[in-house]
């Protein structure tokens, strides 16, 4: 059996249009795997995808 190898990134979303960032990184094949409060009141995503 062989181990998936992840890539990650983290990304701030914007209080305004979240979704519409969480969308656009959903079909570059990121999955979405944790939001958080960010140091300045923002919130910080963070998103996995398998590497090719």
């Amino acid at each position: 059996m062989n181990a998936i190898s992840w890539e990650y990134a983290t990304v701030a979303l914007t209080i305004h249009n979240p979704q519409a960032v969480l969308n656009a990184w959903g079909e570059d094949g990121w999955e979405l795997v944790q939001v958080v409060q960010g140091p300045e009141s923002g919130l910080v995503s963070y998103l996995k995808r398998p590497l090719a």
